[in-house]
């Protein structure tokens, strides 16, 4: 048995969105292959935004995220999913990334040397719908916000490997092909890859 930590990082509160019915899934698959699934719904948690590198190194978390870092800090596969929003991560989430993924939680300065990687050891998963096709996403764009998260992020504080999956045309897509993404990621949840 492992610990999964989910993010479901669409943020808006009525939920209903494909990224929502990927979260399920992706929990239905690691709850059925025995792993131990939390769940972190961006959209219902209020949090401050940081607005200053003393707040970022010095200001104790918000109470309301306090959750949210144990849940990440106990984890040992890390599931992120969002919408793709004018090119990258929602707002919301990358404020929450901003609040959780401090020093003395996801990384430590040290004297010498890049700082200490304090979530090593875990893997991750990304999961990004969009409105435009994937492979454009990846290919003509570069995937740029994606490999932002992984390098300057994920792996900067130790996360690895870090996998991902691209669902595009979502706008567009038929009942049946939102179902064969829904039972894909469930899938995914099961091997938890």
């Amino acid at each position: 048995m492992r610990h999964v930590a989910i993010i479901q990082g669409h943020p808006d509160p009525s939920g209903g969105h494909l990224c929502h019915a990927l979260a399920d899934a992706y929990a239905e698959g690691a709850h059925a292959a025995g792993h131990l699934v939390t769940r972190i719904d961006l959209a219902n948690t209020n949090f401050p935004m940081l607005h200053s590198m003393a707040e970022f190194e010095s200001e104790a978390l918000p109470e309301s995220l306090v959750p949210a870092r144990d849940a990440i800090q106990s984890s040992e596969h890390l599931v992120l999913i969002f919408p793709l929003w004018l090119g990258s991560m929602p707002a919301l989430l990358k404020a929450f990334l901003e609040q959780v993924m401090r020093p003395g939680i996801a990384f430590a300065y040290q004297k010498k040397g890049m700082p200490k990687k304090l979530l090593a050891g875990r893997s991750a998963r990304i999961i990004v719908t969009m409105g435009m096709p994937a492979a454009v996403y990846r290919w003509f764009f570069f995937g740029h916000a994606l490999r932002a998260l992984k390098r300057n992020i994920l792996n900067f504080v130790g996360i690895r490997p870090v996998h991902s999956s691209l669902f595009g045309m979502v706008t567009e897509a038929s009942d049946a092909k939102r179902r064969a993404w829904i039972d894909q990621v469930r899938a995914l949840g099961a091997r938890l890859s």
